[in-house]
């Protein structure tokens, strides 16, 4: 009998069979060759189960029938790829040995375990375990093919991961829904991320600008001219400032300190699949989506670059020959002058900028292959340009710099100047003849070259100076006198956090697990952060298909729905969902479970044990009203606070809580780092995916009246059918009962000795001990600002607004702040 191969995907398949059964038959589904028969995976073939096919009573969403925990998890194979699966199972039935060779790392384990336990196939199991698909790799994996049974720990832990995030994406995402009667998609993944925009979105709100003043000089000596910055405290008073400046225009000075060090600049690395969505995002304006979606093209349908969904930047040392294959391929191509330039002798396996195993996880580096592209579209010939100029800058020398560091008093001032200037272009020709403002080389720095880019001191702190990149001569002579030209003070302004972009969000997520101050979780995530390369597009699209953000232009804003999410979920009490620490500590014992060194059967009781308090803190949540979910007013009626960028204003377009189908990433984990795959019925008969079923897509569910587990009546708690929820209503159909208002707390009461809570009324926000004494009220009218609730909680918690645009007593309008003048009564007051 023969031994059956199964791989991840076709191409991984294909190029597996060209090495160990070259001559092997096409069967369209699978190869065939004397000792082997190929076959592959497409991916997750089978997922976990929805919740009707434990009980038909799930098929209607209940507070009541919350938690959902199955004794055993059901498998459910993927009705679009069931062909391919049948496929499997009967050229297993001619085969006496199995071949694992899916992806090297836990999803890779975890797609081939699922196939294994619904096929029931019992034969025995060898892994292959290698990080590229080159032919030398590929044929020394099947040299060195590991048992099986060495990776059922891994097994385990990938079986736990998949299984706990279908525990809290289901409970959660139903709990939310039914209880605020609005469809609340929640996830290890996603939730923590839409955490992270709501946090900066609230930064940016909450940003008080503050004016200052810079003081720069021009001097001249000879034949050289520069420009200083002025040195010592920030300046808040614009007097003193031009005072400077004129206290050293046309003077004399001298040059206190002149420092010239020699700096190399190496190249960049090489791509991960984050670093080149973020720069990608950046110089091309491409969604973390449509960049993944070109790389897979380049890679499966043009087979010019490698396996694009590696989170590593760096090479094995089996890839350096591969490398210098592709290099020589680039010869008689677009790429001909910087390909003829490279220098293999660069690229070799003691260069760590380049070939470092340590670091070298699943797969390496994205880089071009030995195949000559063809025909690309415009877009695939942009990122492909991307990848080949960052690939073929490592076969150059660094770049050289001279960075002179000069201090010139004058006046009795100091004024400090930095100029970088280059002396060898190194590898930074090969961007020189590149479009999009790609000369530069791209985003990421390597080593300890970096420097700060020229002019970026907007928020003052200039005390490092300014750097300024030159290839031209420069030079001074320390002992030789200079003169001060010009000098100007230029008003400036601290600018609040910026909105994400889809770009600088990747980066949030890569990185998410710095800011957790444990130092053993911050260690566990140090290498993973928030999702994988593979899901963090599909997390990002999906947070738009729920409709928790929107896009403007390049930035993420978060929409009311967005906002109320976060808001709800942190005010239940379970906080942990949206920090990254929650994924930290999965992380860190799922480790351990692949290691032998945890038991999976007490992760899972723990995860049980959390998803029962996710489920029993929303149970005593008071619902939301209708109004926390709505699209706001137009913004020609709303109060324009600066910083507001957006965020819950126009920005904010499109239908209340309708999204297409969640997306599912290749690779086993959904956007929310689930492995499951459900579906629902949505509008028109199309079908929604994702880690929470049937809360991954469509309108908010409309309730009817039901009973919750204590019995009571109540509009949040009724049931919800799936397949109504998403479907779009009939134009006879009887509308829904509205759900009963209910008050949103925006802040604490501050009257002094009150325990109430502010909420907002017909005309203002007032407290809810209203009916004991409490007379706090602030009018939603106010010095002919409309009071928004986001205004109202600043206020009320912080004692002040930001600077808005006011009418005062007088009639007259102007820049002000409006502050809280008496606590006790909610009297307010403007202040300048």
């Amino acid at each position: 009998m023969k031994t059956l191969v199964i791989a991840e995907k076709p191409d991984m398949g294909r190029n597996i069979a060209a090495v160990i059964e070259p001559k092997a038959q096409n069967r369209r589904s699978y190869l065939e060759g004397e000792h082997y028969i190929i076959t592959w995976a497409i991916g997750h073939l089978i997922g976990l189960a929805e919740p009707d096919l434990y009980d038909e009573k799930y098929k209607k969403w209940r507070l009541g029938d919350l938690p959902i925990i199955p004794d055993r998890f059901k498998l459910l194979p993927n009705p679009r790829t069931k062909d391919q699966l049948e496929t499997i199972r009967e050229v297993a039935k001619r085969c006496d040995r199995l071949v694992n060779a899916c992806d090297a790392g836990r999803e890779g384990q975890h797609i081939f375990s699922l196939i294994q336990r619904h096929l029931g196939l019992s034969q025995p199991v060898k892994r292959l375990w290698i990080s590229d698909l080159t032919a030398e790799t590929i044929r020394k994996g099947f040299d060195e093919l590991k048992d099986g049974a060495e990776y059922e720990n891994l097994t385990r832990a990938a079986r736990a991961r998949s299984e706990a995030d279908w525990l809290i994406g289901m409970n959660g995402s139903r709990a939310f829904t039914t209880r605020h009667n609005e469809l609340l998609s929640v996830g290890r993944v996603q939730t923590p991320v839409l955490a992270l925009i709501y946090d900066r979105q609230v930064q940016i709100e909450s940003f008080d600008s503050l004016k200052f003043y810079e003081v720069s000089a021009q001097f001249v000596q000879g034949e050289t001219e520069y420009r200083g910055l002025w040195q010592g405290e920030r300046i808040s008073d614009g007097d003193k400032a031009k005072a400077i400046a004129d206290k050293a225009r046309g003077k004399e000075g001298r040059i206190a300190s002149y420092e010239v060090k020699d700096t190399k600049e190496y190249p960049w690395r090489l791509y991960d699949l984050t670093l080149l969505q973020r720069e990608a995002n950046g110089k091309l304006g491409f969604s973390a989506k449509k960049t993944l979606d070109v790389a897979q093209a380049l890679y499966e349908k043009h087979k010019v670059i490698t396996y694009p969904r590696t989170n590593s930047n760096y090479v094995n040392n089996e890839n350096i020959p591969e490398m210098h294959k592709a290099l020589d391929a680039l010869r008689g191509t677009a790429f001909e002058t910087i390909a003829a330039g490279g220098n293999k002798r660069l690229v070799h396996t003691g260069n760590k900028g380049v070939c470092n195993p340590a670091k070298v996880e699943d797969h390496h580096a994205i880089m071009p292959t030995a195949k000559k592209a063809g025909a690309l579209s415009p877009d695939e010939g942009k990122l492909y340009d991307m990848i080949v100029r960052r690939f073929v800058s490592h076969f150059y020398p660094p770049a050289e710099f001279k960075v002179h560091t000069v201090l010139t008093e004058v006046a009795g001032e100091t004024f400090k100047t930095t100029v970088k200037q280059m002396i060898a272009k190194g590898w930074k020709v090969v961007y020189e003849d590149a479009g999009g403002g790609a000369a530069s080389g791209g985003g990421e720095k390597k080593g300890k070259s970096d420097a700060p880019s020229a002019g970026k001191d907007d928020d003052g702190e200039s005390e490092r100076g300014e750097e300024v990149e030159t290839s031209g001569d420069f030079s001074l002579q320390a002992e030789a006198p200079v003169r001060c030209v010009e000098a100007e003070a230029k008003e400036k302004e601290t600018q609040p956090p910026k909105p994400y972009t889809e770009g600088t969000l990747l980066k949030a997520m890569e990185s998410a697990g710095k800011q957790i101050e444990d130092e053993e979780l911050r260690d566990a995530m140090k290498d993973s952060g928030l999702g994988t390369p593979a899901t963090r597009a599909a997390t990002i699209e999906r947070l738009k298909q729920v409709g928790y953000v929107d896009m403007q232009g390049k930035r993420i804003v978060i929409t009311p729905k967005g906002r109320s999410a976060i808001q709800l979920i942190r005010g239940a009490g379970v906080e942990l969902l949206a920090s990254p620490e929650m994924t930290g500590q999965w992380e860190r014992r799922l480790a351990e479970i692949s290691r032998g060194q945890a038991s999976a059967d007490v992760f899972m009781a723990n995860v049980q044990k959390f998803t029962r308090l996710i489920v029993d803190k929303v149970r005593v949540q008071r619902p939301a009203t209708k109004e926390a979910f709505a699209k706001p007013e137009p913004a020609a009626s709303r109060g324009r606070g600066k910083g507001n960028a957006g965020g819950d204003g126009e920005a904010a377009k499109g239908p209340r809580g309708r999204a297409k189908g969640g997306t599912r990433a290749e690779g086993g984990e959904s956007a929310d780092g689930a492995s499951t795959r459900t579906r629902t019925k949505g509008a028109g008969g199309k079908r929604a995916e994702g880690a929470v079923g049937e809360a991954a897509a469509g309108r908010s569910p409309r309730a009817k009246s039901g009973t919750d587990a204590t019995g009571t009546k109540s509009r949040a708690a009724a049931p919800v059918s799936a397949s109504t929820a998403l479907a779009t209503p009939r134009a006879d159909a009887e509308p829904a009962a509205p759900p009963a208002p209910r008050p949103a707390v925006i802040a604490k009461c501050p009257r002094p000795g009150c325990d109430g809570s502010i909420f907002m009324g017909r005309k203002g926000y007032g407290c809810s001990a209203y009916k004991s004494g409490c007379g706090f009220v602030v009018w939603r009218d106010s010095f002919g600002m409309a009071l928004d609730d986001r205004l109202a909680a600043e206020l009320i918690r912080t004692g002040r607004t930001s600077k808005l645009s006011l009418r005062d007593e007088a009639g007259s309008t102007r820049e002000a702040r409006i502050v809280l003048a008496d606590p006790s009564t909610g009297r307010l007051a403007i202040e300048d």
